[in-house]
């Protein structure tokens, strides 16, 4: 065998492994199994879209773990408070990245009554429920399914929850579809069924902090929410059953402004520490909030046709290690959410947009995060 030839015949398993790892990066979503929780299997779900941003997803708790989108020079990093491993997830931040059910946000009292029957919930942000209770979706471990056939690299995830799981009634199967698009959009997809009348309010529970993870506080974040009025809450951050409009109170974000401007005002004799609070949206259907980052030049928009968004600031919120925001936990007020929903106690307020799903019905919703740059003039 001359030079030549030897060469050529060490060269080519190396081209081959090359092309096998350039076919294996070049898919648009690749699964990885993380481990077993319980005697279910979780893995991790990479999607990747034609400019080569990521989103990650886990089907534990449904969640999103992971979006890399660049700033306005180009410099990708990470958006998202998440945990890539199954440690790090499964004793992480409960409702961080997740879908939360079967009903998003508080329940009065932890209990409410549909046709006469009172259903008693369990008490997990005292005295209320929250977020779908001790044990909500956002703690299971769904199916998963890479939707090959999608013109955009897509995962359904679906979970069916039996009758009187936390005690909502009614077995309810639940199905959320994220799609990540070239154009840097989430599309968040959810569908739901019923066998027996019961209450739905579903959303996911994502915090954002476009410096990028970990990377200081999002009080110079500059928000636009088209949410004339809002609900105003008791002691326990329970609605008092007024929609109010935000006009010359600290909630007013009809015009942009930095997220921290009014924090520390009083309102109501109460001084505004942070927020966590229900806004009605004006123009469901369209670009509901916009997120500026003036540092890093990215901007978030919010797009739902839920009748509400809750702005969530940050308030006491501690990760524990989450894996690509560094070994130390995340501070408080370094992420924000902006979930997208209907009013919190709905249930108990006949007057807020009704929350029941009946047999037969098809429980339809979409929610979007889009996610583009400014770039400086």
């Amino acid at each position: 065998m001359n030079r030549f030839n030897f060469l050529a015949f060490l060269l080519v398993p190396v081209l081959s492994i090359s092309a096998n790892l350039q076919g294996k990066n070049s898919e648009p979503v690749v699964k990885e199994v993380l481990g077993d929780h319980n005697g279910s299997e979780v893995s991790l779900f990479t999607l990747t879209n034609k400019s080569g941003n990521v989103l990650k997803l886990t089907n534990y708790g449904a969640r999103i773990c992971r979006i890399d989108v660049p700033d306005k020079n180009g410099v990708r990093d990470n958006v998202t408070m998440g945990s890539e491993t199954l440690e790090t997830i499964i004793k992480g931040d409960a409702f961080g990245g997740a879908i939360v059910g079967r009903y998003a946000n508080r329940i009065a009292n932890a209990k409410f009554t549909l046709d006469g029957i009172e259903y008693n919930l369990p008490v997990n942000n005292r005295p209320n429920t929250l977020h779908g209770g001790r044990n909500g979706w956002f703690s299971k471990v769904w199916k998963a399914e890479i939707l090959n056939n999608s013109k955009v690299p897509a995962v359904k995830f679906s979970y069916v929850s039996p009758d009187l799981e936390e005690g909502f009634p009614g077995t309810v199967t639940i199905e959320v579809i994220y799609s990540w698009t070239d154009k840097n959009e989430i599309i968040i997809d959810y569908f739901a069924t019923t066998d027996k009348r019961t209450v739905l309010s579903v959303t996911n529970h994502a915090y954002f902090n476009l410096h990028g993870a970990g990377k200081g506080y999002i009080f110079d974040h500059i928000l636009k929410l088209n949410a004339s009025t809002f609900t105003p809450f008791n002691a326990v951050k329970i609605p008092t059953g007024e929609i109010r409009s935000v006009k010359g109170t600290p909630f007013d974000f009809t015009v942009p402004h930095p997220i921290g401007d009014k924090i520390g005002e009083t309102y109501d004799s109460v001084v505004v520490d942070g927020y966590d609070h229900n806004f009605v949206l004006d123009n469901k259907g369209k670009v509901n909030a916009t997120v500026y980052d003036p540092v890093s030049g990215r901007i978030m928009e919010v797009l739902t046709d839920q009748p509400a968004i809750q702005f969530f600031s940050g308030n006491g919120m501690m990760w524990k290690k989450a894996a690509g925001t560094g070994s130390n936990a995340v501070k408080t007020r370094s992420g924000f959410a902006l979930e997208t929903q209907h009013f919190p106690d709905s249930p108990n307020h006949p007057g807020f947009p009704s929350t029941i799903l009946n047999p037969g019905e098809k429980f339809k919703s979409r929610t979007i995060y889009r996610f583009s740059v400014r770039k400086d003039k």
